[in-house]
């Protein structure tokens, strides 16, 4: 039988019903605190995260809602955070890793939220258009990060009480609606494929110029996350789906100048 903390928090969870103006100024409490507390980020559009920044987010949340609860119901469990910068599509990850015996028994769980670092970065650096993250609008990069840890604790919550935890279910987003006034599950940050677009006209499909190690390439964009890649025909290269070899390259976007479709030479190489 799971112990009394787990039964309390999962009634909690499954029950409770925030009233929205006391949300917000638990929310608000927190921004402030970290803004205080915090020798990185000393602005609302800070510059830099640290897992630490991440961690005093985490207990201060788990302090203003649950009483603590999640870290008791965690025990000795580790849980670790980690900020990345390969992430590009998704603002936050939160995973469970199992450790087994040779008998193939789970010796010990722990677990692990991940925050894109680059999603919010390359954000609120001027864009006209309105930001929101898990439906709320944004108007910082601390309010961002804050729609994306409380996301990221409805994993974790449900997956320290159920095992399992979808985003797209019913259960996660009245959680997440309830305590946290959230009205959908996705993000609308500013992501490096619409950064591209917007700022130089380059997306997946367009043709583009490029010099690498002196030498001046033409090639197609296949495909953007921090870097565009680009492949570029070669006949000594891997040969793709479309019969055609090409070489991969990994360009910055500010290094590509956008062309008009080429014409392909006849032995189909575009070096």
């Amino acid at each position: 039988m799971p112990p009394v903390i787990e039964i309390e928090l999962a009634e909690q969870l499954l029950t409770q019903q925030g009233d929205a103006e006391t949300i917000r100024q638990r929310t608000r409490a927190i921004y402030d605190r970290l803004l205080d507390e915090s020798p990185r980020l000393d602005s609302p559009n800070f510059r830099r995260l640290h897992p630490d920044d991440l961690r005093r987010m985490f207990d201060l949340y788990d302090a203003a809602f649950f009483a603590g609860a999640c870290r008791k119901v965690l025990g000795d469990m580790p849980l670790s955070f980690r900020v990345s910068q390969r992430m590009t599509l998704a603002a936050g990850k939160t995973m469970r890793h199992e450790h087994y015996t040779r008998a193939g028994l789970t010796f010990y769980c722990e677990f692990e939220i991940v925050v894109s670092s680059s999603l919010l970065m390359q954000t609120f650096r001027g864009e006209e258009r309105e930001v929101t993250v898990s439906g709320l609008v944004c108007r910082d990069r601390l309010e961002a990060l804050q729609r994306v840890m409380e996301h990221e604790m409805v994993h974790l919550l449900e997956m320290l009480l159920w095992r399992d935890s979808n985003c797209g279910a019913e259960r996660f987003q009245s959680i997440a609606e309830r305590f946290f006034l959230h009205t959908h599950h996705q993000h609308a940050l500013i992501t490096a494929r619409e950064r591209a677009w917007r700022d130089f006209g380059i997306r997946s499909g367009v043709w583009v110029r490029f010099t690498h190690r002196g030498q001046l390439y033409t090639g197609r964009v296949n495909r953007i996350t921090r870097r565009a890649t680009v492949l570029v025909r070669d006949p000594q290269g891997v040969r793709y789906s479309d019969g055609n070899h090409y070489r991969k390259f990994y360009v910055p976007v500010t290094r590509l100048e956008r062309i008009e479709t080429p014409c392909i030479p006849a032995d189909g190489e575009l070096a």
